[in-house]
């Protein structure tokens, strides 16, 4: 298949090193120092002490230069999706295909859902419905990304742990398109398993996103510290416990408890978590699309959620110091503990 990977960060960069080591014909949208590198070396995954190197792949900043796709793996943040939104086109023709891979309430949570709330705009991460107008949703396939991975360096992806990229219809339908999607990923070593009900796994994934992120970004602490230090485990308890009944009252369900979802946080050990990544490189946190369009849910569904408005309230304005000063929060180890002055009686 050719397949074009809008953003290939560290998700979307495992996707397209996997892919292209597995004989697809593999694009790269990518940006800066990550661009040049890839340019001139490859794009490298590092994964269970092995390398992969694809080198036979395209790699530009400039999704007009590319043809038509027949996949277009859409890895950008909710926030970065409308700059690109006038320029996906050029990667269209009438059969391609759009996996969303974003973390979070996605702009099309409302579109094929039918009920009450059909086609409502999520405006928190879709002001005025721009991507909802702008996006054949006959287009979409749901991903939720399970992987952990982060960019060690320019052009040098490592991968942390995870291998699941369940898809679905948005109609829950089990389409001849999403089972070669699913095919597609199985091929690239993946797993990836065909859901009937795509939303209620976005929830069961933005279960973690929404609590283990914000606390981390607070914090600087690992999903293993968060999840072992009794307050911020309670906190992050009780932070499901919110958008679980805002899940629920909007017809998802949940597979699993909160504990066993702890749990599994726990075990991926002393992993940042990707908004504490960007607060150590000073970008802009994802903090609409994980925790800002839960809260929206839940005034549509009245449901109080005081715990998860502390949070974004608080997040929020680390990201807004972020960027308004251009820095970034990266701990430093003490090179030695300082000296208490001595006590001089005069």
């Amino acid at each position: 298949m050719k397949v074009c990977v809008v953003g290939a960060g560290a998700i979307g960069g495992l996707l397209g090193v996997r892919l292209a080591d597995a004989g697809h014909d593999v694009s790269l949208i990518a940006r800066g120092p990550h661009l040049a590198a890839i340019r001139q070396h490859g794009l490298k995954l590092h994964q269970d002490g092995e390398e992969l190197l694809a080198r036979n792949v395209q790699a530009t900043d400039r999704i007009a230069e590319l043809a038509a796709q027949d996949v277009v793996l859409l890895a950008l943040k909710a926030h970065q999706i409308a700059a690109v939104l006038d320029d996906l086109p050029a990667l269209f023709d009438a059969g391609t295909v759009i996996v969303t891979l974003q973390n979070g309430i996605p702009w099309w949570y409302f579109q094929k859902l039918g009920g009450d709330h059909a086609d409502r705009v999520v405006e928190t991460v879709d002001p005025g419905g721009a991507l909802l107008r702008g996006i054949d949703a006959g287009r979409i396939i749901g991903c939720i990304a399970y992987p952990a991975a982060t960019i060690a360096e320019p052009g040098v992806i490592q991968h942390v742990e995870g291998n699941r990229f369940p898809v679905g219809e948005l109609d829950g339908s089990e389409s001849q398109r999403v089972r070669a999607i699913a095919a597609m990923f199985e091929d690239a070593g993946f797993k990836s398993r065909v859901l009937t009900d795509i939303r209620s796994e976005i929830w069961l994934k933005l279960w973690g996103n929404l609590t283990f992120n914000p606390i981390s970004a607070m914090t600087h602490a690992t999903l293993e510290d968060i999840c072992r230090f009794p307050l911020t485990r309670e906190l992050a308890a009780t932070m499901m416990a919110e958008a679980q009944q805002v899940a629920e009252r909007l017809g998802a369900s949940f597979r699993v408890s909160i504990d066993k979802r702890i749990a599994g946080a726990e075990a991926v050990g002393r992993h940042k978590t990707s908004m504490l990544q960007d607060v150590e490189a000073g970008k802009a946190l994802e903090i609409d699309g994980m925790l800002g369009a839960v809260l929206e849910l839940a005034d549509v569904t009245g449901i109080q959620t005081p715990a998860l408005r502390a949070l974004y309230a608080c997040t929020s304005l680390l990201n807004e110091t972020l960027q308004n000063e251009k820095m970034r929060v990266r701990g430093e180890p003490l090179a030695s503990a300082p000296t208490a002055p001595r006590a001089v009686s005069t």
